[in-house]
């Protein structure tokens, strides 16, 4: 009997009692479950556990991912995803609210790993991993290099046995890595590092052998595809058969159906590249013997437009000899000339000397002792003296009369 309130038989259960049975109970009778349903009210926050809502056209359960399962998602879920996923159900105490754990999820209708692909694919496109534009061209006669894959598989037996056949003297440096499981991805990132940091390396070649979605798994890594991106050597994804796409083969700067053709891409067949040596050498010679025979034609014809030197001079001192001979005869000419003028010059000076003017009768009066010419007889008086130049000699006289 209660004995507060006297009636029998009553057990009060608190909240937190009767919401620990009812998990328990839940909990033993839904300890590992599928189901079926439509992710919505989907978010992760800061402690990375995934909290969302599966539903169908009627109901509705709250699902809840932790952290350490939602590692190994190869695929990123999102609102609208139609998903199975496998779990337990579970009380959540502090709301009351019955939700399922869930330790593993997978998209229904495709494979997790096409669907992260796929993700994965068109993320890194909108990033412009893919863009042709950034994609370098492959060295056409690489001197070193580099190969990422596992030592022991059959793709380096294969790459190994064509470079040997094509150029046997290219040099060779293998970086071991797993290619398949959970180390591969890892391990193919450091041997493309370590690779990049060898001097004069000209490509690197990325490869692996053929297998199923899940053995290629590692090159479509996020982090394989960045590290291939970042390469400052160009790299060559030769992953699988000719039917097989990676990620690898989208971000490298070619892509290689198989590793044996990754090979005869890289390097050229010895014989062939000799060969094509001599074709180019022979037209080179042609080329040269052209182009001599041209210029010896050329040169031949200006010689024969060039005068010798002594006849060039030859000719300039003939020249010469013609101008001073012209110069001679112009100044004999000049000089007849101006004496020509000057005898003219000479017999009109004489025509008007007083010595002409005496020869034909004349003379000249001076009256002593001034020298005054007498121009007429009011010049002198009766007793002067004169002289009287004449046009041979002269006659000294005495003014007798004036008149």
């Amino acid at each position: 009997m209660d004995s507060e309130t006297g009636i029998p038989g009553r057990h009060i259960l608190t909240v937190s009692e009767l919401t620990s049975l009812i998990k328990s109970t839940l909990e033993d009778s839904f300890p590992d479950i599928w189901v079926e349903g439509e992710i919505f009210n989907f978010r992760v926050p800061s402690s990375g556990h995934i909290y969302f809502t599966l539903k169908d056209n009627t109901s509705q359960i709250k699902a809840v991912l932790f952290r350490s399962a939602g590692r190994a998602l190869r695929f990123v879920p999102k609102d609208g995803l139609h998903i199975l996923c496998r779990g337990r159900i579970s009380i959540y105490e502090f709301r009351g609210e019955y939700q399922i754990i869930v330790d593993y999820m997978e998209p229904k209708g495709i494979g997790a790993l096409l669907l992260a692909f796929e993700q994965l694919k068109e993320r890194l496109s909108k990033e412009g991993l893919f863009d042709e534009a950034r994609k370098r061209p492959i060295p056409v006669l690489p001197q070193k290099i580099g190969i990422v894959t596992s030592p022991t598989g059959a793709a380096i037996r294969d790459i190994l046995k064509v470079i040997d056949r094509r150029f046997a003297n290219v040099e060779i440096i293998i970086a071991p890595a797993t290619v398949q499981g959970e180390r591969a991805a890892p391990e193919i990132v450091e041997a493309i590092a370590e690779l990049n940091h060898i001097e004069e390396m000209d490509v690197i070649i990325v490869a692996r052998g053929g297998g199923g979605i899940e053995d290629l798994w590692p090159f479509n890594e996020e982090i394989v595809a960045r590290a291939i991106y970042h390469s400052r050597v160009p790299v060559i994804s030769a992953v699988g058969h000719e039917v097989d796409y990676t990620i690898a083969d989208f971000v490298a700067d070619l892509r290689a159906p198989t590793p044996s053709a990754a090979a005869e891409m890289v390097v050229k067949n010895k014989e062939d590249i000799q060969g094509y040596i001599g074709t180019l050498y022979s037209r080179l010679v042609y080329a040269k013997r052209t182009f001599l025979d041209k210029r010896r034609e050329r040169l031949y014809a200006l010689s024969r437009r060039v005068l010798s030197p002594e006849r060039e001079i030859n000719r300039h001192i003939q020249r010469l000899d013609e101008i001073e001979n012209r110069l001679s005869n112009s100044i004999q000419r000049i000089v007849k000339d101006k004496k020509k003028t000057l005898q003219m010059v000479i017999a009109r000076l004489d025509s008007l000397s007083p010595l002409s003017i005496l020869a034909r009768g004349y003379s000249i009066t001076q009256k002593l002792p001034s020298l005054v010419v007498v121009k007429s007889s009011g010049d002198v008086r009766k007793g002067d003296k004169v002289d009287i130049r004449l046009h041979e000699g002269k006659i000294v006289c005495v003014v007798d009369e004036v008149s």
